[in-house]
């Protein structure tokens, strides 16, 4: 690494130190969680628990029993969140105070050797400066003396003691004008010998110290990940313990026997009352029998809701097919214009390397030549005629080619400024109407919304209906971890959060988007810059269906 790249690296390391106390407050937050979530168990087990004032009063049934039960363990469970906030404290969050302090430190002493020694350099930078002015300013007074010198001897009305003095003038100055190039000869070789000493052993030097310094940290960070995770681990078989306990708990429940104890508090022994005799009154009312009969109204049944529950639709509607693949163009006029930048400055880079070798070989062939010329006994210079025309056609057409693109890149540069504010951006506004529906459920108001580099959609989803029953889903071809999660709400995108792993069934065609699906079979474009992509080559498409 270079010089130039010191104030990247100290960015760096700051952004290092950053993350790493930006994981210490996130564990200091777990930790306060831990503690307000046991402080309130044992608050509500406190809340909860009897409050026994005499023997008679104490519970009896066993449903009773075992809630008090539970409560124990729950106030032994507070107990074990609490040894995890311990065991965090002081394993994860106090280690990564103690380290990021180390860090700073050790970070500020290899900067300030870093800037040491630039300015060392720039002293003897300057050092060499000043005595080449002084030489160069030396030479000009000689130059001068020599030129009054010439003139007093050419005039013959000049007396010899002028010409004496001009003479001893130029003398004067021609010594000192020696003497600063010798100075000025010894400060640059000074200067380049420290210059050599700082770009090759001292910058290298400190670079090899911040690399290891930043290797720790993240090996820090590593066992920290780990011991968070400990932490808790360690009392899960306890936890386990106390469940287990609840779970005793409500076995223990007896419905019998507790209705035995209300059956014994309450039963009083008392015979149940007898039959009431029948008492007529109607033995003097003669009464005539209607001939109609009063039936009994029927009731009514119940009407059904006419609501019926909708479930969701086993089909998936996707609103795009396989991505459009047109005819790569050789000027790449079919992509955007600037992935059709980057693509030929790519080009040209690989032109003029092919180039750079055609060159080399093109010089080698012409010693081998000359070296045949001189001494035909080992080969001869003929042979090498049809290779080194061959080599030069090479040349001349890469050159051709260079040209070619280079033109092309000019065209596309003018238009690439002009361009930039159409970028997709994952915070772009969208206008929203009904009728048109994404996988994902956000609306577009016509397929000219879409953003730039998705493939172009239909305009009602039933054409896509025929389309897609006949396709086979497309096989993966690698997996991807989210480094960023992502909306989706346009058409055709598929949300994800942060550390999804999503297959990979087409790959960033140069567009910035990457087709991906998930493991229920939900598929859609995400933005190529927010996954980590790694491709398998013999992947199986039907291990995506779950």
């Amino acid at each position: 690494m270079c010089a130039d790249q010191f104030d990247n690296l100290d960015k760096h390391t700051q952004w290092g130190i950053d993350f790493l106390e930006r994981y210490a407050k996130f564990v200091k937050e777990r930790i306060e969680i831990e503690q307000n979530y046991a402080k309130q168990l044992r608050n509500l087990v406190k809340k909860y628990c009897p409050k026994r004032s005499s023997k008679d009063e104490e519970p009896r049934f066993t449903s009773c029993l075992a809630f008090f039960n539970i409560l124990n363990e729950l106030n032994d469970y507070a107990g074990q969140r609490e040894v995890v906030a311990e065991e965090m404290g002081h394993r994860v969050y106090g280690e990564l105070m103690r380290y990021s302090h180390d860090l700073k430190t050790e970070r500020k002493m290899h900067l300030q050797e870093g800037r040491k020694a630039q300015q060392y350099l720039d002293m003897c930078w300057k050092q060499m400066d000043n005595s080449k002015k002084k030489f160069e300013r030396e030479c000009r007074e000689a130059e001068k003396a020599q030129q009054s010198y010439e003139r007093l001897d050419n005039d013959t009305n000049a007396t010899k003691a002028d010409v004496e003095k001009a003479k001893q003038q130029l003398n004067l100055r021609t010594h000192m004008a020696d003497e600063n190039k010798n100075e000025y000869a010894a400060q640059l070789q000074n200067f380049n010998g420290e210059q050599h000493k700082h770009y090759y052993i001292v910058i290298p030097q400190i670079y090899k110290h911040l690399q290891e310094m930043d290797e720790r940290r993240t090996i820090k960070l590593s066992e920290c990940y780990k011991g968070f995770a400990d932490s808790e681990r360690k009392v899960i078989p306890i936890i386990s313990k106390c469940l287990e306990g609840m779970i005793l708990a409500a076995k223990s429940v007896d419905e019998r026997k507790d209705s035995q104890i209300v059956i014994d508090s309450f039963k009083s022994g008392f015979e149940p009352p007898g039959d009431f005799p029948f008492e007529d009154y109607s033995q003097h009312i003669y009464r005539t029998v209607s001939d109609g009969t009063i039936s009994t109204p029927k009731q009514e049944g119940m009407k059904i809701d006419p609501k019926t529950t909708v479930g969701k639709a086993k089909g998936k509607l996707w609103l795009f097919g396989k991505k459009p693949k047109g005819p790569a163009l050789e000027d790449f006029s079919h992509l955007p214009p600037e992935q059709r930048r980057k693509k030929l400055q790519q080009r040209i880079d690989e032109l003029n390397r092919e180039l750079q070798k055609e060159t080399d070989q093109k010089d080698a062939l012409i010693k081998m030549k000359d070296v045949y010329e001189k001494n035909p006994q080992m080969g001869d210079p003929g042979s090498l005629q049809p290779k080194l025309a061959e080599t030069m056609s090479n040349m001349d057409r890469l050159r051709m080619e260079i040209h070619k693109n280079e033109a092309w890149l000019s065209e596309v540069e003018g238009k690439v400024a002009a361009r930039g504010d159409r970028r997709h951006s994952s915070d772009i506004n969208h206008l929203v109407t009904q009728g048109r529906e994404s996988p994902e459920g956000s609306y577009t108001d016509d397929a000219n919304q879409e953003v730039r580099g998705l493939p172009q959609q239909h305009a009602h989803h039933n054409e896509f209906d025929d389309e897609f029953e006949d396709d086979d889903p497309l096989p993966a071809i690698g997996h991807c971890k989210a480094i960023y999660p992502f909306d989706g709400h346009n058409e055709g995108t598929l949300a994800m959060k942060e550390g999804e792993v999503l297959y990979i069934i087409e790959e960033d065609k140069g567009d910035g988007w990457t087709r991906a699906r998930r493991q229920n079979g939900e598929e859609g474009y995400v933005p190529t810059s927010y996954i980590d992509v790694t491709l398998e080559k013999n992947s199986k498409g039907a291990v995506t269906y779950i």
